[in-house]
C-alpha cells in the first residue's frame, strides 16, 4: 500500500487497541492514546526502509536516503543467505527482512530498551522520528518537496516536546501498563510493533503479498508471500486502496478513538 494508507491503518489500529483496553476496564490515559496513535502511524511507514523511493526515504533527507540504501542491501543479503529452493531469485531487498514479524518484534523491543536506558532524551528522539513519519504519512501531499522538510521537522520537534511533557506529568501515562520503578515508557515499543505488523498485513493484501512469517518456512519457501486469494488482491495506489480502505481506516479510527475516550 501507499504511505497515507499505511499511516491511517497504523493510527486506526492503535485507537482500536485503546477501545479494547477501555472495554476491558483499563482505559488508556488520553496522552498515551494520542502519542501511541501518532507513533503507530509513523511506525507503519518504517518497514519501507528497504525501498529507496518510499516516503520514509525522503523524511530525513540524505540521512534517511543513505539508511534506506544500507537496509536495502542488508535485506537483499538476508534474502540470498536464507532463501530455499522454492524462493525465486531476486536482486533487491524490498519486502523481505523489514516486512517480517521478527523485524517488528526486534525493532519494538529495541525501542523499549532505548527508552529505558536513554531516558528523556531517548524518548524525545523516538517521539521526534515517529512524529516526522506520521506527518509525512498522514499529510502526504502537503509535505511533498524539500522546501517543506524544515517545517515538518519543526512541527515534529515541537509536538514531541509537548507530548513528552504531558506524558511526564502525574497520571500522564509515562508508566502506563508497566508501573514498576524504572519502567516508564517501556510501552513505547508496543505501537511500533503494531505499526510494523499493520504495514505487513496491508502489503499482504496487494498483488505481491508479504513474507510476514519469515524465518518460518512454508512448504518449499522460507520467504512465502502471505496474502488472500489472488482474486481478492489489489495493486498499491488502486481505487480499492483510495476509495475503500482509506475511508474505512478513517471511520474505524474515529469509532475506536471515541470508544477509547468513553464517548460511545
Amino acid at each position: 500500500m501507499m504511505g497515507p494508507a499505511h499511516s491511517l491503518s497504523g493510527a486506526a489500529a492503535w485507537l482500536g487497541v485503546g477501545a479494547a483496553t477501555a472495554a476491558a476496564g483499563h482505559p488508556m490515559p488520553w496522552p498515551v492514546l494520542l502519542a501511541g496513535a501518532l507513533i503507530c502511524a509513523g511506525a507503519a511507514l518504517a518497514p519501507d526502509l528497504d525501498h529507496k523511493a518510499a516516503t520514509i526515504s525522503r523524511a530525513f533527507g540524505p540521512v534517511s536516503q543513505g539508511l534506506c540504501e544500507i537496509v536495502d542491501k542488508l535485506s537483499a543479503a538476508a534474502y540470498k543467505a536464507t532463501r530455499k529452493r522454492g524462493d525465486p531469485r531476486r536482486s533487491g531487498g524490498h519486502r523481505t527482512l523489514t516486512h517480517t514479524w521478527l523485524w517488528a518484534v526486534l525493532i519494538g523491543g529495541g525501542t523499549s530498551a532505548l527508552a529505558i536506558i536513554g531516558g528523556r532524551w531517548a524518548v524525545l528522539a523516538i517521539l521526534f522520528v515517529h512524529m516526522v513519519l506520521a506527518i509525512e504519512g498522514l499529510l502526504w501531499r502537503a509535505t511533498r518537496g524539500s522546501s517543506s522538510d524544515v517545517l515538518v521537522w519543526l512541527l515534529a520537534g515541537t509536538s514531541a516536546w509537548i507530548i513528552a511533557g504531558i506524558l511526564d506529568k502525574p497520571d500522564g501515562g509515562a508508566d502506563w501498563l508497566f508501573t514498576a520503578p524504572g519502567q516508564e515508557y517501556l510501552w513505547l515499543g508496543l505501537p511500533i510493533v503494531l505499526g510494523a505488523l499493520v504495514h505487513d498485513i496491508g502489503d499482504a493484501l496487494t498483488v505481491s503479498g508479504c513474507p510476514i512469517l519469515w524465518p518460518i518456512p512454508v512448504g518449499r519457501k522460507r520467504w512465502y508471500p502471505i496474502g488472500p486469494p489472488k482474486a481478492m488482491r489489489f495493486r498499491a495506489g488502486s481505487w480499492v486502496e483510495l476509495k475503500v480502505l482509506m475511508p474505512a481506516f478513517m471511520l474505524l479510527g474515529g469509532v475506536g478513538g471515541a470508544a477509547a475516550l468513553n464517548f460511545i
